[in-house]
């Protein structure tokens, strides 16, 4: 089943619905936060228990790789990695290019009741 994933401009607000998905039970292994900015990520990230993309979505091989990627095709493969096609994980870059916010949850089971 493919990630539920929603786009935010405001970081409040993407600390509100983290919130709301945590009071519900799913689990922050399964909510996922991403921007173009690893700093920005980070700290999102950790103002709210959501998780990152990192190694043990994509495995080391890539985790390597990605060091040496350009940050558009490090995105690109973490977005497909969570199960995004390549046409979406295209898409979803653009938008974080855009200085958006990608909040991702791969628990999908009754997300859009939730937030």
């Amino acid at each position: 089943m493919k990630p539920f994933v929603r786009e935010y401009t405001n970081d409040e607000t993407v600390k509100e619905d983290v919130q709301k998905l945590s009071n519900h039970g799913i689990d922050s292994n399964n909510i996922y936060l991403m921007t173009h900015d690893d700093d920005r990520t980070e700290r999102l990230a950790g103002n709210t228990d959501a998780s990152t993309v990192g190694m043990k979505e994509t495995g080391v091989g890539e985790a390597v790789s990605n060091m040496f990627n350009k940050k558009g095709d490090e995105l690109r493969n973490k977005l497909q990695d969570l199960g995004f096609s390549a046409s979406e994980a295209e898409t979803y870059e653009e938008r974080l290019d855009e200085g958006k916010v990608l909040l991702i949850v791969t628990d999908t089971q009754d997300i859009e009741n939730i937030i």
